[in-house]
């Protein structure tokens, strides 16, 4: 769903150009649910199949997305190839904050789903409240970001557990729990689209949605078929949404390129 038009009806161009995430559009949904499936597969890569283990994967991977978050926050203006790669780090960081809660400390998915749910709430209420607005297309300050970074950070976190517990928890599969977010997010489009929910409201609730349907889609492509999965592997499945990720990434760097220089030729 894009929110682009009634999100920010009024932003000036100077307020786009200086906006730090992209336009909601179709484009980014599907790299949204490419980067949380890479987020799934990518966690059980470096930790199962390199034998990495948990502790090891945890502490590179958030090096490596500080790093990220430290050049996005030092950038001016919205950078797709930097952006994406933030997220793509934040799906694997978010992922195995959930995993090491479970698995390494027996934490049980329902409450861990329960604390990040929790936690996203406390996060989205400081920031209203602070910011008076939780559109993404007012993100043009520091503390803005670092609300949305940690809005996005607990939404994998709660994403991955909320997964797991349907696909696992509950035992009902992969494919199941595909099903059951699919339906969601669709539920969540008729709300918008037909009966006119808040646009805001409708963003945060699919982006949410969007990261157990990625998780469960890359559960199901990669796990082997005795487990439910397709039996892919966490390695091909990850190069293959990885691909996608950067093709899709270029285009919008091109495309950006082309906007800014546009812009800057009729100011």
């Amino acid at each position: 769903m894009s929110t682009t038009s009634t999100l920010s009806p009024t932003v000036s161009p100077l307020r786009q150009v200086l906006a730090k995430v992209p336009e909601v559009t179709l484009i980014f949904w599907v790299i949204k649910v490419l980067a949380t499936t890479v987020g799934e597969t990518a966690a059980d890569f470096l930790n199962v199949d390199l034998g990495m283990g948990l502790t090891i994967t945890s502490i590179i991977m958030a090096v490596l997305l500080a790093a990220a978050l430290a050049v996005q926050f030092a950038l001016h203006r919205y950078t797709p190839a930097v952006y994406w790669l933030a997220v793509v780090l934040i799906s694997v960081v978010g992922t195995l904050i959930t995993d090491n809660l479970t698995d390494s400390l027996g934490v049980p998915l329902w409450v861990t789903t329960v604390v990040f749910a929790v936690a996203l709430a406390v996060t989205f209420t400081i920031w209203a409240v602070s910011e008076k607005t939780l559109s993404i297309h007012s993100i043009y300050t520091s503390r803005r970001e670092t609300f949305y970074w940690l809005a996005v950070l607990f939404t994998f976190a709660l994403g991955t557990a909320a997964g797991d517990l349907v696909a696992e928890g509950l035992n009902l599969g992969y494919f199941v729990a595909l099903l059951v977010f699919t339906g969601a997010i669709a539920l969540v489009a008729v709300a918008y689209f037909v009966f006119h929910l808040n646009a805001v409201l409708a963003f945060w609730i699919a982006y949410i949605l969007t990261r157990p349907l990625g998780a469960s889609t890359g559960d199901l492509l990669s796990q082997p078929v005795a487990d439910g999965g397709l039996g892919l592997g966490t390695t091909a499945t990850s190069v293959l949404f990885l691909s996608v990720i950067l093709v899709l990434v270029i285009a919008l760097t091109r495309r950006s390129r082309t906007n800014n220089r546009t812009l800057t030729a009729t100011s």
